[in-house]
């Protein structure tokens, strides 16, 4: 059923429903649907709170009363949802051949276990949102194409060798979550010979001569996807493509990009009847987003094959906070294009470091300000890695939300997957986001209204000290606390 909604929306407006225009839209849903009330309802709040055994715990059911003003001196939240904005497209994470290898080494009843955990509505988080790889990329094994080197007509594409791991892995779980998981890819690098290099790593540009061939090969991976019961909602164009890495990467500059999505990719989708695929440019840092949009969304015959754009959060390699404003400036910008979360997690994997709480804070904060900020879905990086942060090829191992000890067998938990739990676990595509400020610095929050009629309230407190507040909601009011450390959800219903 979600298929043929996603189906619907994408056609119709292109997930673009957070849009200031669909002003007669909202008008007339207005007038025809029952405005949100906490008449009759309970708020039912789920709490992970640092140095406790609290991990998305059912800590309190409680009712409303009515308001009075709140005073300076205590810290509120309000909430209005008579005021929405976009729609959640999904939440979740990608499945990389490291996530597929170190799956394959699991138990039965282990695999089963990490299944359910991500992708079960009821027992796990919910996963709705999937990225995965074109060929290679860091967290593979090694570097790889779908092609014989120099084959400039593609005749011997062939990902036979995905069957391996990372295929059966992202069919069990479109299984496990149902039979629907909005699955999308990104390439690293092009085979070495378009770059006119020895090899994938280390930049380089794409070739001017390569661009048609380089455009198909994206084709060629969607179809032969889709063939085996995989459908892919979208394509991004390049992952990182201002940074050398010393893996598969390629630089492309804006205008590079900007050119090489209206003259070669967005024809060639169209011409082999992809042109429903969503693509998606940029796929890196915030810091440069302006820029990158600028370029592109300023060139309308450019503009018209890009669905939106994808953001990193790695920016803060520079010593700098994140750049969340730059998110509102290009929703300014463009207000018809989307703004979509596409990898983030936590570098210089150090096994004593797995429970280390500053990491799934970084998650919280990242995510109720990117969604405070219009974007419609957030992707986290690898599902899964093992004991090392890996495997991967050139040595950059980093965290996953839950790890796997290959020897035993054992799974492990780290506090992010529960902080990410906080939102895919209670937040469904959808869902819309609706108005949430704070009165405090010290709480960071956000709420979304579910298509079932269920409020979604999630609080963040960073501090070392717990926080006694009151949750408004229109002129009724729960009065709520919050562990130092601690992510809340609050659900009325």
């Amino acid at each position: 059923m979600r298929n043929k909604i996603y189906a619907a929306i994408l056609i119709s407006a292109g997930l673009m429903s957070c849009q200031p225009e669909k002003k007669a839209e909202t008008l007339e849903a207005s007038l025809t649907e029952p405005a949100f009330t906490t008449a009759g309802k309970q708020m039912i709040v789920y709490t992970t709170a640092s140095n406790s055994d609290l991990r998305l715990t059912q800590t309190e059911t409680t009712t409303f009363a009515e308001g009075k003003q709140p005073i300076e001196s205590e810290i509120s939240i309000f909430v209005n949802p008579k005021k929405t904005y976009q729609k959640l497209m999904g939440i979740g994470g990608a499945i990389t051949d490291a996530s597929a290898e170190t799956f394959d080494k699991l138990p039965a009843d282990k695999q089963e276990e990490l299944m359910a955990a991500y992708f079960d509505e009821k027992d796990g988080i919910g996963y709705s949102l999937t990225r995965t790889h074109i060929h290679s990329c860091d967290f593979s094994s090694g570097s790889y194409t779908y092609i014989e080197e120099d084959d400039t007509e593609l005749k011997t594409f062939d990902i036979s060798k995905d069957f391996e791991h990372r295929i059966p892995m992202i069919k069990r779980a479109i299984a496990q979550a149902g039979g629907e998981l909005l699955l999308y890819v990104s390439p690293w690098s092009p085979p070495a010979f378009m770059k006119g290099k020895k090899d994938m790593l280390k930049g380089g540009k794409l070739l001017p001569e390569y661009r048609d061939a380089w455009a198909t090969y994206y084709t060629k991976f969607i179809k032969a996807y889709e063939k085996e019961g995989m459908p892919i909602w979208g394509i991004t164009i390049q992952n990182e493509p201002m940074a050398t890495q010393t893996w598969e990467s390629c630089i492309y500059t804006a205008q590079d990009e900007r050119d090489f999505l209206r003259d070669h990719l967005g024809p060639i989708m169209k011409k082999e009847g992809l042109g429903d695929k969503k693509i998606v440019v940029w796929d890196h840092n915030r810091d440069l987003i302006a820029n990158r949009a600028n370029t592109i969304f300023g060139d309308p015959e450019a503009a018209k094959y890009a669905w939106g754009i994808g953001f990193h959060w790695y920016e803060t390699w520079t010593g700098a906070e994140p750049n969340f404003n730059n998110l509102d400036n290009v929703q300014e910008s463009y207000p018809t294009k989307n703004l979509l979360f596409t990898e983030g997690c936590n570098e210089r994997f150090d096994q004593a470091k797995y429970q280390h709480w500053p990491h799934a804070e970084r998650y919280g904060r990242s995510m109720i300000n990117d969604f405070n900020q219009g974007t419609v879905g957030w992707t986290d990086w690898n599902i899964l890695l093992d004991q090392t942060g890996g495997p991967n090829h050139v040595g950059n191992y980093c965290f996953a939300p839950i790890h796997a000890d290959t020897n035993t067998g054992e799974l492990i938990y780290t506090p992010s997957y529960y902080y990410i739990g906080h939102f895919s676990k209670f937040i469904k595509p959808d869902a819309a986001r609706v108005s949430t400020a704070s009165s405090r610095s010290q709480l960071l929050s956000t709420s979304f209204l579910n298509v079932d009629g269920t409020l979604a309230t999630v609080v963040m407190n960073p501090g070392d000290d717990p926080i006694s507040y009151n949750l408004f909601i229109d002129r009724q009011v729960v009065k709520l606390d919050i562990p130092a450390h601690a992510m809340q959800t609050l659900i009325t219903k």
